[in-house]
């Protein structure tokens, strides 16, 4: 058994009250045969899956409500809204990708300096360490131990510098990738709000205005509803509450658009 499936069993077990299955997931036995298994793309950026993917419906969404309330032609919903896909998407996909690579570039020039500390003033750095544990509870014989125990291995000692002094967890995940599944879930969940406008337009179907919006409000009903339930994979939280807490935001936000276009409506004209 993997140590995630076993800890995803735990956490079943707690949330049901079932102290049998808990018992179970923390059995010695099971503990010590589970091998550690990491997930592929999908597993390490699901954050970027979903939250790429649930900012795209949403802006996108709010664009068509905007446009339909100021009572403008299809045309303008599909250049406005294929704008902001691109751009937008385009912009968040950079944005994580610099804060990504920003924090790496921190966390490497911080454990750079950490070494270049221990390496150099190593009774100094054992004194701050020591500290730090004492500062957490551990009566000194722990902490002396413990102290022990990390400054044995220069890359332990600064490993535990890097978390116990400046609460710093290397980062693992690729900036690139971080960019490109924020981009491509944007994208693609995104397009949602627009189907209806791009078949209407792509095989010249003459739908009235009305329908197409009301389609295209279903299609994105449905979508904020399943990314959102879709987020309990990172949060942890009821399905249901989740994927209607998304409905409700999505559905406030478009709200919000449709009614500035219906005041500004006719504005220019």
């Amino acid at each position: 058994m993997s140590i995630s499936k076993r800890l995803e069993e735990a956490r079943k077990a707690y949330a049901a009250g079932d102290r049998k299955a808990a018992a179970r997931a923390h059995e010695v036995k099971r503990i010590q045969q589970a091998d550690e298994h990491h997930g592929g793309v999908g597993s390490a950026y699901l954050g970027n899956l979903v939250y790429g993917g649930l900012d795209g419906i949403i802006t996108t969404f709010a664009v068509v409500s905007g446009v339909v309330g100021a009572e403008l032609n299809a045309s303008i919903i599909l250049i406005l809204g294929l704008a902001n896909l691109l751009g937008d998407g385009f912009s968040m996909a950079t944005g994580a990708y610099l804060s990504s690579k920003s924090e790496k570039e921190f966390y490497e020039r911080e454990r750079a300096r950490e070494a270049w500390e221990v390496e150099n003033f190593p009774d100094g750095e054992r004194a701050e360490l020591l500290e730090l544990y004492l500062k957490q509870g551990y009566p000194p014989e722990d902490a002396a131990q413990m102290l022990a125990i990390k400054t044995r291995d220069p890359q332990r000692w600064v490993d535990a510098m890097m978390v116990e002094e400046l609460g710093l967890l290397k980062e693992t995940r690729n900036p690139l990738w971080e960019a490109l599944t924020t981009f491509g879930a944007f994208c693609l969940a995104g397009a949602i709000p627009l189907l209806a406008y791009l078949a209407d337009w792509i095989f010249a179907l003459g739908l009235p205005q009305d329908t197409t919006f009301f389609t295209a409000l279903g299609l994105s009903a449905l979508a904020l509803f399943g990314l959102g339930a879709a987020k309990v994979l990172v949060t942890e939280r009821n399905f249901w509450r989740s994927g209607l807490e998304m409905l409700v935001v999505g559905g406030l936000a478009a709200g919000v658009a449709y009614g500035v276009g219906f005041l500004l409506k006719g504005l220019g004209v």
